[in-house]
This record gives structure tokens, C-alpha cells and sequence, in this order.
């Protein structure tokens, strides 16, 4: 069984003045506010939505198999 690679992914900058489609990214990731963390599995859509918001994130590789 293959596992799936995870990022842990942390907001770092505000959502303030940024266009909806941003800001409907990092709520998709699962954070709200600054200094929220997600585990985040390495599919190609959450992929694509961390590289749109890359400039707001803090993006780490997990050693957590995916829930």
C-alpha cells in the first residue's frame, strides 16, 4: 500500500485585501485565521491551491499518513 505524501501547511499572512478566489484556497486547505495548521494530502487539486497562495502559506513536508 502506497501512502500518500502530506504537507503541513500554516497560514502566515492575512487574507485582508486579496481576491475570493484566494481567499475560497486557503479555506478549501482547512485554515481560517493566522497561525492555522492543516495536514493537507499531496493531491493535485490541493497541490494547485498551494501554489495559487503560495505567497500566504508556510509549507512544510509531514511524515503523517494522510486521515
Amino acid at each position: 500500500m502506497s501512502r500518500i505524501p502530506t504537507y503541513r501547511v500554516t497560514l502566515i499572512r492575512s487574507l485582508a485585501k486579496k481576491s475570493e478566489r484566494h481567499r475560497s484556497c486557503v479555506r478549501g486547505l482547512g485554515l481560517r485565521q493566522i497561525g492555522s495548521t492543516a495536514l493537507v494530502s499531496a493531491t493535485p487539486e490541493n497541490l494547485g491551491m498551494i501554489r495559487a497562495v503560495a505567497y500566504l502559506l508556510k509549507v512544510e513536508a509531514s511524515d503523517h499518513a494522510a486521515q
